[in-house]
């Protein structure tokens, strides 16, 4: 699966089932959460079978049922768009593996979840990984003039970038994020809302998997 399959088939997933993560696909995760923390500064720790923060033992947890493996996401203040934008790309990497994930600000307990990790850093962000009961469905959104200035005549890589942006996944769906291009020059810019900055960490790594890393540059 390539890393655009994988954007355009992974949904948000709630309802696991109790199959543990197979060894190869384990291996290729912890292999990129190593090269995410070491490229990022972040903190991304896998906690498996580890059944409190979803109380995977009680069905429908806050929507969630049978949820035993997920990622807990740490950094110092000031880095939720990094956390959604490294988080996303351990997610996609996630589903290109076979498994299923879904991100997570609220719904669940502190478990063995610790609110800072030893550096320091605050528990930013958990994402919910597993083999789900289904692939879930995508979700009605907003269109690409709601969200950006793209218009006829623009190239390809910016409709594609829109496009794969429109798919990422937004608290509570409010996708508040705007695009505007000048030339090979795009800028993205969060609304204001519940976690719009990791919010456009998310939809700024599916925009560069749209539209190709080579195409554009990001504006300051």
């Amino acid at each position: 699966m390539t890393i655009l399959e994988a954007l355009e088939q992974r949904h948000s997933v709630r309802r696991f089932t109790d199959r543990p993560i197979d060894p190869e696909a384990l291996s290729g995760l912890e292999e990129e959460i190593r090269a995410v923390n070491s490229e990022s500064g972040l903190h991304a720790v896998l906690f498996r079978d580890e059944p409190e923060a979803f109380l995977a033992e009680k069905p429908h947890y806050g929507q969630f049922s049978g949820c035993r493996n997920y990622l807990a996401i740490y950094g110092k203040r000031g880095r939720a768009e990094d956390v959604g934008y490294y988080g996303q790309r351990l997610v996609l990497r996630a589903q290109q593996l076979g498994l299923n994930s879904c991100w997570v600000a609220m719904t669940y307990r502190q478990g063995k979840v610790a609110r800072r990790d030893g550096n320091g850093g605050k528990l930013y962000i958990v994402i919910a990984l597993g083999y789900g009961q289904s692939q879930g469905t995508a979700h009605r959104g907003k269109s690409a003039p709601d969200v950006s200035d793209l218009k006829d005549g623009d190239p390809a890589w910016y409709r594609d970038g829109i496009r794969a942006a429109l798919m990422a996944p937004t608290a509570v769906n409010q996708q508040k994020f705007r695009f505007t291009r000048d030339g090979n020059r795009v800028s993205a810019k969060a609304g204001l809302g519940f976690l719009t900055a990791m919010d456009l960490g998310i939809v700024k790594y599916n925009f560069e998997v749209g539209a190709g890393k080579d195409s554009f540059v990001w504006a300051e």
